[in-house]
């Protein structure tokens, strides 16, 4: 359209400023150099969801901030309200949202005739802007004035909570430096195991982990935040981040380490760390940087609080410190009345094939779908239970065949059981065992654990699922 164009605010074109860590946007006009005082923040989704339209929201990219790391896009033509595209508050991740802007005195929109249209993401936003000089200007300023509103329009607070740093802004360099800094004190009280999403489909039945990293290569039957970070105690400040990216972590299933399960990964996608700067909660996942609310943290905490103290419908006995998981299940099973031990006991269906479908560990008296882990240490343990918990409930709702594969095992190891054949509102129990045996609390569980286990919850209260869960001691 005659003198309008499609332009990207992109941060390749900004320099840096002071607003809240942003930056100005920098035109050059007539030979004169054009500056917006405040223009855009680092993230450029915060302008965006100044100005969206809250019913004429026309397409979201979010990411599930778990161990599958799995990315959704959904759009609709017309448009329509943010929250009918089902975001999740807790565990989700916005990172591209388009649709109309409202309130935005533009150029573009200034006959009444026209609705303008925005679309923003962590590295750029694109909409309508004069070409020329004095209509862009003027076009600046109105993107002043919405990036100087305190607070994202209310329907959007929430996709705010949460926001990615630009890999190579100052603040996730700095934010580099200091968990380089960490690295090397031994502290990894807010450094963790979690599985990238590129992994996570084969990491359950990998057998043989490799690990390359120093100049040195082993062949590991476990992995843990351990095995990542205590070689670089001894590297120079400021290469034990750079040593963990150029290291590699590949998965195998069997001892021999000759069935390749995944490609070599860096190192650092394996762990996921939390850093607190000025009183602002970074987290560090998938080799990025993400900013949290301290309002978002502080809920969290709440719901996972209320959360864990809900009664659980089962008992668990103490796990001696001589059983391994598939001992601890047999004997848990055996030693209580209508309990019944399904570790191992696999459902096959065309659909499940290999090695088949894992209902769960350990079924109770009335039907709890129960599953067991030890997690001693990171969240990789933890994010793999959470894991199957939502696909145990996912296949027993949507599987058929698998519903019924199962109602038929148990009727052979437990004829007459009470349990629901048709698991229509299921009871699903994480029994965790942490290191030594310490209550499940909000605060021994790392902060990504906490999010996690909310969007666990959620999923599992769409599907109609209760979830309990339950302290094993020592």
């Amino acid at each position: 359209m005659a003198g309008f164009g499609r332009q990207a605010l992109s941060h390749s074109s900004a320099s840096v400023g002071s607003h809240r860590g942003g930056h100005l946007c920098r035109r050059t006009v007539g030979g004169g150099d054009l500056s917006s005082a405040h223009a855009l923040y680092d993230n450029a989704l915060s302008l965006a969801v100044r100005c969206l339209d809250k019913d004429g929201v026309t397409r979201v990219r979010r990411q599930v901030m778990d161990a599958r790391g799995r990315s959704d896009e959904n759009s609709v033509a017309s448009g329509e309200h943010i929250r009918g595209f089902g975001i999740e508050e807790f565990g989700e991740i916005v990172s591209h949202i388009a649709g109309k802007i409202s309130g935005v005195n533009l150029t573009f929109t200034s006959d009444g005739e026209r609705s303008a249209h925005i679309t923003g993401n962590d590295r750029s936003v694109k909409l309508r802007l004069g070409r020329a000089p004095k209509d862009l200007i003027r076009d600046l300023h109105a993107i002043e004035e919405v990036c100087d509103r305190p607070d994202p329009l209310p329907e959007f607070e929430f996709i705010t909570h949460v926001l990615p740093l630009r890999d190579k802004s100052d603040l996730a360099q700095h934010l580099d430096e200091r968990l380089d800094a960490m690295l090397g004190t031994g502290d990894l009280s807010r450094v963790a195991l979690a599985v990238p999403s590129e992994c996570r489909e084969g990491f359950d039945a990998t057998e043989t982990f490799r690990v390359k990293l120093v100049g040195r290569t082993r062949n590991l039957s476990e992995l843990d935040a351990d095995v990542l970070t205590f070689p670089l105690r001894e590297r120079p400040v400021g290469e034990r981040l750079s040593t963990l990216r150029k290291g590699k972590v590949q998965m195998f299933s069997d001892t021999e380490a000759k069935e390749t399960l995944s490609g070599e990964v860096s190192a650092l996608r394996w762990l996921t760390a939390e850093v607190t700067e000025n009183n602002v909660h970074y987290f560090l996942w998938q080799s990025q940087w993400y900013e949290v609310g301290t309002k978002y943290l502080e809920t969290v905490k709440r719901r996972v609080t209320e959360l864990l103290a809900r009664p659980s419908s089962i008992t668990l006995p103490p796990w001696p410190k001589d059983k391994d998981e598939g001992s601890y299940n047999k004997q848990n099973a055996a030693k209580q009345k209508g309990y019944v031990h399904l570790d191992k006991k696999n459902v096959h269906t065309a659909r499940l094939n290999g090695g088949g479908w894992e209902v769960c560990d350990v079924l109770g008296p009335e039907g709890q779908l129960i599953h067991v882990k030890k997690a001693p240490s990171g969240t990789a343990p933890l994010n793999h239970l959470f894991a199957q918990a939502k696909m145990c409930v996912e296949t027993l709702r949507y599987d058929t065949e698998a519903r019924q594969k199962f109602a038929e095992k148990l009727d052979e190891l437990a004829p007459g059981h009470p349990a629901d054949r048709g698991f229509k509102e299921p009871t699903v129990v994480l029994g965790i065992l942490l290191k030594e045996g310490e209550p499940v609390t909000v605060d021994s569980l790392f902060s990504f654990a906490q999010i996690s286990l909310l969007h666990t919850d959620n999923v599992l209260k769409g599907l109609n699922a209760r979830l309990e869960v339950v302290s094993i001691s020592r």
